[in-house]
C-alpha cells in the first residue's frame, strides 16, 4: 500500500507521515501537559511522559484527519503528502498509540486519569468534518483540548482537580479562543463561499476582531486576579498577562496571519511565565 503520494519508498513513506507533525500546533498541548503535571504537588515523570504522549498522537490524529477530509473527501486542498490508504494507516496507528497511553495512564494512575485523557482523541478525531461545521466547534476544538491537556496533566498526577487548575484550564480555554477566531479570519473569503460558519463569517472580520480582543483581554484580567485572589497561583503568574499584552498591543492591527503568528508566540511566552512563576516561586 502506497503511504505518500508523491515520493516512493519507506523513507517517502516516512516525510509524508512525518509532514502531519505541525510543531507550532503540536508543542502546546505537549507543554500544557507538562505544566499541568507540574501544578501537582508530586510529578511522577512516568506519568507526565505517558499522557505528554497521549496528547502527541490526538493531535496528531486531528492533523491527519482535517488533511484526509479537506483534500481527500471536500476537495478544498490543493495537495496533501498522503494517500487514502496513508491517512487511513495514520488514524489507525496513532489511536493505537493513544489506547496504549490511555492503558499505561490506568494502570499507573487509575481509571479516572485514562478518562479524563480521552476525549482529546475524540475532539481530535471529530474535528474535520463533523466539529468544523459550525462556530463553536469550528473555534474551540483546539482551545478545549489544550484545557483538557493541562486537567489531564494534573489529574494524572494529583487524582482530583483543585481550584487553581480549573481556573487556570479556563483561562487557556478563553485566550485560546480569542486567538483561533483571529486566525479563521485569514481564510474568511474561502469559507465565506462554502458556507463554512466560522466566527469571523457569522459576526464578519470587524465583529470577530472584537469579540477575540474582548476575549484576549478577559484572559489576561482573569490571570492577574487570580494571582492575587487565589492561593496556590503565585504573585508573579501575573507577569504572564504583562507578557502577553504587549504582544496583543502589536499584534491587534496586524492583518490576521501576521497577528495569529504572533498571539501564538505570545501563548508560548504566557505559558513560559506561568511555567516559571510556579517553578521557582520567586516571591515566595
Amino acid at each position: 500500500m502506497a503511504v505518500s503520494r508523491h515520493e516512493p519508498g519507506v523513507f517517502g513513506a516516512g516525510r509524508a507521515l512525518a509532514s502531519q507533525v505541525h510543531p507550532i500546533f503540536m508543542l502546546p498541548p505537549l507543554a500544557t501537559s507538562l505544566f499541568g503535571g507540574l501544578l501537582a504537588a508530586g510529578v511522577d515523570l512516568r506519568v507526565s511522559g505517558l499522557h505528554a504522549l497521549a496528547m502527541f498522537f490526538a493531535v496528531y490524529t486531528a492533523h491527519v484527519k482535517d488533511g484526509y477530509v479537506d483534500f481527500h473527501v471536500r476537495g478544498e486542498d490543493d495537495d496533501h503528502p498522503l494517500t487514502v490508504g496513508g491517512c487511513q494507516g495514520a488514524l489507525v496507528s496513532a489511536a493505537l498509540g493513544f489506547l496504549a497511553c490511555l492503558a499505561g495512564l490506568w494502570w499507573l494512575v487509575g481509571p479516572g486519569a485514562a478518562l479524563v485523557t480521552l476525549p482529546t482523541w475524540v475532539i481530535g478525531y471529530t474535528h474535520a468534518p463533523q466539529l468544523d461545521l459550525n462556530p463553536v466547534g469550528a473555534t474551540m476544538g483546539y482551545p478545549v483540548g489544550i484545557a483538557l491537556a493541562l486537567l489531564g496533566g494534573y489529574y494524572a498526577q494529583a487524582t482530583a482537580f483543585s481550584p487553581r487548575v480549573l481556573a487556570l484550564a479556563a483561562v487557556f480555554l478563553v485566550l485560546l479562543t480569542g486567538i483561533k477566531i483571529i486566525d479563521d479570519e485569514k481564510d474568511y473569503d474561502y469559507d465565506r463561499s462554502i458556507d463554512k460558519r466560522t466566527v469571523a463569517v457569522v459576526l464578519g472580520p470587524r465583529g470577530a476582531r472584537r469579540l477575540a480582543l474582548s476575549l484576549l483581554v478577559l484572559a489576561m484580567g482573569s490571570v492577574a486576579a487570580l494571582a492575587v485572589l487565589l492561593p496556590g497561583v503565585p504573585p508573579t503568574a501575573a507577569g504572564a498577562a504583562v507578557v502577553f499584552g504587549a504582544v496583543l498591543a502589536v499584534a491587534y492591527r496586524a492583518e490576521s496571519t501576521l497577528a495569529t503568528m504572533l498571539l501564538i508566540r505570545g501563548s508560548y511566552l504566557f505559558l513560559a511565565v506561568l511555567v516559571a512563576a510556579v517553578w521557582f516561586r520567586p516571591l515566595s
